[in-house]
């Protein structure tokens, strides 16, 4: 059963950088897009990035497109979001998942709906 786990999170500075990763138990096909997601208390769970099984599709929110960059490494069983210019309002919870999409290696969603195995969360605090 595919499990995933979280690192990377902790606190920092407005205008600072964090890589977080999502490492995977196993990927038991090719068709596996990954995704990563941010909640704070009180709010929905917001889709921020995803990335096709095949890497060649990724997807961001409005919030983070341009300072976030999502990627993968099929080879270690892991992906990344690598965040630059962060900003108090990053801060929440974030957390990865993972989801096949039989056939597929192009899509990828946001909706955290459409997503069944999740990992633990890493906080994210920005702040001086």
């Amino acid at each position: 059963q595919l499990q995933l786990a979280e690192s990377g999170g902790g606190l920092v500075q407005p205008g600072g950088s964090l890589r977080l990763s999502c490492q995977a138990s196993v990927f038991s096909s090719d068709y596996y897009a990954i995704a990563w997601f941010r909640q704070v208390p009180g709010k929905e769970r917001e889709g921020i990035s995803c990335i096709s099984s095949n890497g060649v599709t990724t997807k961001y929110a409005d919030s983070v497109k341009g300072r976030f960059t999502i990627s993968r490494d099929d080879a270690k069983n892991a992906g990344y979001l690598q965040m630059n210019s962060l900003k108090p309002e990053d801060t929440a919870v974030y957390y990865c998942a993972a989801k096949e999409y039989y056939g597929n290696n192009y899509y990828c969603d946001r909706t955290p709906t459409d997503y069944t195995t999740w990992g633990q969360g890493t906080q994210v605090t920005v702040s001086s």
